[in-house]
């Protein structure tokens, strides 16, 4: 694909400085882009992004004197996202069920649906419009996937478990594997059966190799527009709210609920059977061990302010140095005592 880059400023709402007729090919970032690329920059990344190879830049509004042409917006990288999809070609699939597919006795399915081959669809389940399901996927009895959905290789949707609308579950994830539920006696553990499900409301993406657990009775939930990274697991019977982002590694144990728009950094975890409120951020591998309020910034383990967190660790640099005065100051003390 060609366009010039006054082309792609109409596209994006942009201003231009620079030479406009400049022919764009392609997308790239600021290290691999060449004579062909636009490129995108933002601060701190912005002096480094004046000796790119690229053809021009997109830049965020303010920024003047820039030596390459550039395309000024409001918000370079969801602009930038835009143009990802309009240079991306899209890929395209046969529209029906593939022969290599198995589909169960009373499935519903959809209008222009893809299912390809080797993917198994059960007895009972109910698959929305225009649903893509790659290789290898499993969709258990009695299951529920919504309208524009896409299943990558390799998903388990277990039996009675629902997907939204337009949800993404990218290769390997598993929603509505058994909960970690167990009863002890006598040094011996009991399963505890998990007859729930799991259910992501509309537009929930999941990463690869997500576990969301089952419910042991009622259902877990991952609310409208949560988007999940890879190797997350949810416990059974959580509450997550709408619009959260739930970043690598994370662990939040059964039975917690969480409030719209939280954030967790990569490797936070929780202890189980909380309520965590919204509008809050949680940075990497902060430690949740009770209840916790909205709008807070939250770090480390136990978690506490980010701000005292910061403070914190700037002090415990200065611990062997400290530890090396209190010595001395005792040495003091002790002699002057002697006298």
């Amino acid at each position: 694909m060609k366009k010039t880059l006054k082309e792609i400023a109409a596209f994006v709402g942009g201003r231009i400085s620079g030479d406009d007729s400049i022919e764009i090919c392609g997308l790239e970032n600021i290290e691999g882009a060449g004579p062909s690329d636009l490129t995108f920059a933002v601060e701190p990344h912005i002096e480094e992004a004046k000796s790119s190879k690229a053809a021009a830049v997109m830049l965020p509004e303010g920024v003047e004197g820039f030596p390459l042409p550039a395309i000024h917006v409001a918000e370079p990288k969801a602009a930038f996202a835009r143009l990802l999809e309009l240079f991306t070609p899209k890929l395209e699939f046969e529209k029906g069920v593939s022969p290599e597919a198995h589909v169960g006795k009373d499935v519903k399915l959809g209008k222009d649906v893809i299912i390809m081959p080797f993917a198994v669809v059960d007895d009972h389940c109910v698959i929305g419009d225009r649903v893509t399901i790659y290789p290898h996927v499993y969709v258990g009895q009695y299951a529920e996937v919504g309208d524009d959905s896409i299943l990558y290789s390799n998903v388990t949707v277990r039996e009675h478990c629902r997907v939204g609308n337009r949800c993404v579950l990218h290769s390997s994830a598993v929603l509505g594997s058994d909960g970690f539920g167990f009863t002890t006696k006598d040094g011996i553990h009991t399963k505890v059966p998990q007859v729930g499900n799991a259910v992501l409301e509309d537009d929930v993406e999941i990463g690869a190799h997500v576990g969301i657990d089952r419910a042991a009775m009622g259902s877990t939930v991952i609310g409208h527009g949560t988007k999940i990274d890879n190797l997350v697991h949810i416990g059974h019977n959580c509450k997550i709210g709408p619009n959260c982002l739930i970043v690598a590694q994370t662990g939040i144990s059964g039975s917690t609920t969480v409030g719209s728009n939280v954030t967790f950094g990569g490797q936070v975890g929780t202890v189980g059977h909380i309520h965590i409120g919204g509008n809050s951020v949680y940075a990497a591998r902060s430690g949740i061990i009770g209840d916790m309020p909205e709008g807070v910034f939250c770090a480390g383990f136990p978690v506490q302010s980010h701000a005292e967190w910061l403070r914190m660790q700037a002090a415990m640099k200065h611990l062997p140095e400290m530890r090396k005065k209190i010595r001395q100051l005792e040495k003091k003390l002790s002699e002057y005592e002697k006298k």
